[in-house]
């Protein structure tokens, strides 16, 4: 305060990237690599038992996928709420929506590897 002895600080607090974006992200990379696997196994083992093994390997990576969606949705909230001056800011809100997105993909290319694993393993 001019004038006086007394004075305010205000320190600018760096904005900080939202680890739930991060790991959204991650795991819906993941969830991607795994539906890749869902469909190599799904067609090299058309012949004997790939489609429980493809099976198995859907249900991870439908895990992953929708765990990646939810974090991903999370981190946007965390992202999106305002919170008091000196408390941190969370940035990465493209990285949320890629997580999101990612993870969207990986459980939709997860079903589509299992159905063709069963539709190679029915014929």
């Amino acid at each position: 305060m001019p004038g006086t002895p007394f004075g305010v600080v205000h320190l600018d607090v760096p904005a900080v990237t939202s680890g739930l974006a991060v790991g959204s992200l991650i795991a819906g990379i993941v969830s991607i690599l795994v539906s890749l696997l869902v469909a190599c196994v799904g067609v090299v083992g058309a012949d004997g038992d790939g489609a429980w093994a493809a099976g198995a390997f859907t249900a991870l990576g439908a895990f992953t996928g929708a765990g990646a969606v939810g974090v991903g949705l999370f981190g946007l909230q965390q992202i999106r709420r305002p919170m008091p001056p000196p408390a941190v800011r969370f940035t990465g809100r493209g990285l949320a929506w890629a997580g999101v997105s990612c993870g969207g993909a990986g459980l939709l290319l997860n079903a589509g590897g299992l159905g063709l694993a069963l539709l190679l393993g029915l014929s």
